[in-house]
């Protein structure tokens, strides 16, 4: 794992796990919404009965972080520090694969599927005000895709989606025979028209 945690933000990250007086309280890592555009960089409290068997473990000297499974991609190259001020201090975190994970033959498909539609896909799309996101992968092969803002109702969908996003994801992303669409289209109240 690639993650780096200073030791000015280890020492105050340990002065707030010795504050909840606990033995054995970690501070989890994770992404909320990882690979998308919303993802956030989360820290929170992790007391030992909360810990999960898949969770990847970062025993530092000062304290020990429990990366979430499904966010350590998104971790890569994340740096944590903590810089003291007048009037306190400031913890900052920087994880600039968290939108958008590095990504490689072996990554998981989802990852694949997500990265191509929010750095080849999406950036045409929010010409027109949409967007498309991934629902799910059905037996491991089938993207189930979601148009939402000017792509929900348009009545271009159909080309977009064949020509444009199916075409586009069968052609960067191995295994990927198709995609459905998942969207209710008889919505239109800011379709591209």
């Amino acid at each position: 794992m690639n993650i780096t945690i200073t030791d000015s933000a280890q020492e105050y990250l340990s002065s707030l796990l010795e504050k909840q007086d606990v033995d054995g309280m970690s501070v989890r890592m994770f992404i909320q919404q990882p690979g998308t555009p919303y993802a956030e960089t989360c820290l929170a409290y992790c007391r030992p009965e909360e810990s999960v068997e898949s969770d990847e473990i970062l025993n530092l000297p000062k304290l020990k972080v429990l990366i979430e499974k499904n966010s350590v991609a998104f971790l890569d190259e994340a740096f944590v520090d903590y810089s003291k001020e007048k009037m306190g201090g400031q913890l900052t975190i920087k994880a600039p694969n968290a939108k958008m994970p590095k990504v490689s033959a072996d990554s998981p498909i989802e990852d694949q599927i997500n990265y191509v539609l929010y750095s080849d896909i999406n950036p045409g799309l929010a010409a027109h005000g949409g967007e498309v996101s991934l629902i799910e992968v059905v037996d491991g092969q089938i993207a189930v895709l979601k148009f939402g803002g000017g792509c929900q109702g348009c009545s271009a969908v159909d080309l977009t989606l064949k020509e444009g996003v199916e075409k586009t994801l069968i052609e960067k992303v191995p295994g990927l025979t198709g995609v459905k669409d998942s969207t209710d289209h008889t919505v239109t109240d800011n379709a591209f028209m």
